[in-house]
């Protein structure tokens, strides 16, 4: 059997026009806004509250992975097509690719194989120019901070020393970090530390995927908390009038993005927050696009369902009121001898009794999502590495659990590998489905909601606080901002937050290092362990095998 890259598969394709993909959710071409062929974004006028209650949402999640991925996209892709070809009208929704771990760990976020959403070139790069929107939009918030700093005449006081916004950039540079700007003079403007986030990381970001419409975008833009004044007052966005400027940029990029899959069913995707660093999931308003024009809709949330699936069901569903039915776990043999003490030189050669061991963290967040009275549906994504003993295990494992494990062969086959997989999840969403409930109440106190998530999702038998981390709980009280959801930065190598604990963790605990604040967002951003913000490149990057020749057709991109 030839073996073809994912680049291979996607560039053989040939797609159809936007319009017709379009046409299958009943969306006339006059309200396309077309960029090329075969992408278009949608109005905002096409979300139906009405449609919405009455369609049904998958949420597709993992276990802990390893650091290649165990493939969530893919099969949120394969899904989709499986229940496409046994008779149900479904549309994926995912996130954008970010620049960064394309060029660096990933090469590509398109999905793989014969599940993957097209053109798959363009959405890797650029896409229709969201990324660049959300970063224009961040950094004129920062040139319009240091202009007020300079300013003698219209200044707002502001203490440079307590300026929380920082620049971002849609790459990994990690000599951006910490950064000293104004130097060179006056003209240049006034001397001090700064740095850089990587765009996912960027508030603009988690704001265009929590905002409900454009006048709620604007909101939120101004809400943005910037810092203190020299009296210790709090600054704001909307005391620099800079909401209507920085929406006047995002006024493209809140509209969700349309393109199709390989087996020629929709695709919408739009926005991309990392899931160890934010919130991890696409725009609420591209779900709910999908759920007005699909009777199923499918999509992901970033890493280990410690981390996307806690903040799609506490954060966006809770705020969004969506109701999930279904949840998949995607799994991988792989994944499950890495957490059962296998080496990375032994991910790929079977060994039932490492499974055996790996399979308490599959185990673990089974536990959580019925936590959110949400049943689960294990989807084991297949490697030809896996042998039927292991598989058999998992399968028979889950079923003691009462749970559905089915391999999910969507990578190799699309549609036709993933039927059963769109079967059982059919089973759980008509016959089993209850409404998903959140694990706290955003009006809880904040450490009563960072304990909850600590000791019921991720294990651990306590939480600490540095004492910068309690600085900022009482700035945060002082501040008002007691009501916001927590969205946790932790490492997505472990339940804990120390990444070298693989499997299922216990007995351990998990420090608060700093609080930070995402008032537009309208949640709070526990920082646990040494995350970061701004990533760096591997050793060899993923650019390194990439290539364009004179006809523009690009290799490496996958």
């Amino acid at each position: 059997m030839t073996h073809f890259s994912d680049i291979e598969i996607a560039q053989a394709k040939e797609l159809k026009h936007i319009r017709e993909i379009a046409a299958k959710l009943d969306v006339n071409e006059a309200d396309l806004e077309m960029f090329g062929k075969y992408k278009a974004k949608l109005p905002l006028s096409l979300i139906d509250d009405d449609k919405i209650e009455n369609n049904n949402l998958v949420l597709v999640t993992a276990l802990t992975p390893t650091p290649a991925g165990e493939g969530k996209t893919t099969v949120s892709i394969g899904l989709t097509e499986g229940l496409n070809k046994i008779g149900k009208q479904a549309t994926v929704v995912l996130r954008e690719p970010s620049l960064g771990p394309i060029f660096g760990m990933k090469g590509g976020a398109a999905g793989g194989g014969y599940s993957q959403v097209v053109p798959m070139e363009d959405i890797n790069l650029h896409f229709t120019g969201d990324f660049n929107a959300v970063e224009k939009a961040n950094n004129l918030l920062s040139a319009l901070i240091d202009n007020n700093i300079q300013n003698k005449v219209n200044n707002l006081n502001i203490d440079p020393r307590t300026i929380l916004w920082k620049r971002v950039i849609d790459m990994n540079d990690r000599a951006l970090r910490d950064i000293t700007i104004g130097l060179g003079g006056t003209a240049n403007g006034v001397p001090r530390q700064d740095g850089f986030n990587i765009t996912p990381a960027s508030e603009v970001m988690a704001i265009l995927c929590m905002a409900s419409d454009f006048e709620n975008l604007k909101k939120r833009l101004g809400d943005i908390f910037i810092g203190l004044t020299y009296k210790n007052e709090p600054v704001f966005a909307r005391d620099l009038k800079a909401e209507n400027a920085m929406a006047i940029l995002l006024k493209d990029a809140i509209k969700p993005n349309l393109v199709q899959t390989l087996e020629e069913n929709p695709a919408i995707i739009h926005g991309g927050p990392f899931a160890n660093i934010a919130q991890g999931t696409n725009t609420i308003i591209a779900t709910k696009m999908g759920l007005s024009l699909s009777n199923y809709v499918v999509t992901e949330a970033g890493f280990g369902a410690d981390l996307g699936a806690e903040k799609f069901l506490n954060i966006k569903s809770q705020f969004a009121n969506l109701n999930p039915k279904c949840v998949v776990l995607v799994a991988t043999i792989r994944a499950l001898r890495h957490h059962g003490g296998a080496k990375k030189e032994d991910y790929n050669t079977p060994n039932l009794s490492k499974v055996t061991e790996g399979f308490k963290n599959l185990e673990k967040h089974i536990e959580n999502i019925r936590k959110f009275n949400i049943e689960p549906v294990v989807a084991i994504n297949s490697f030809v590495s896996d042998s039927e003993e292991e598989v058999s295990f998992v399968v028979e494992k889950c079923a003691s659990l009462g749970v559905h494990a089915v391999l999910s062969k969507g990578w190799a086959k699309g549609g036709e590998g993933t039927m059963k997989l769109a079967a059982a999840v059919v089973d759980i969403v008509e016959n089993k489905a209850t409404q998903y409930k959140p694990l706290y109440n955003w009006k809880s106190p904040v450490t009563d909601k960072i304990e909850i998530i600590a000791k019921e999702i991720y294990g651990a038998t306590a939480v600490e606080y540095s004492k910068q981390a309690q600085l900022n709980l009482k700035r945060i009280n002082r501040l008002g901002f007691n009501d916001f959801a927590v969205c946790m930065a932790k490492t997505q190598k472990s339940f804990s937050d120390n990444e070298s604990l693989i499997g299922r963790p216990e007995g351990f605990t998990v420090t608060v290092r700093e609080i930070e604040i995402a008032a537009g967002a309208q949640f709070l951003i526990p920082i646990l362990g040494k995350m970061m913000r701004m990533p760096g490149l591997p050793i060899s990057p993923a650019s390194e095998n990439m290539t364009i020749d004179n006809n523009g057709v690009i290799s490496g991109l996958s």
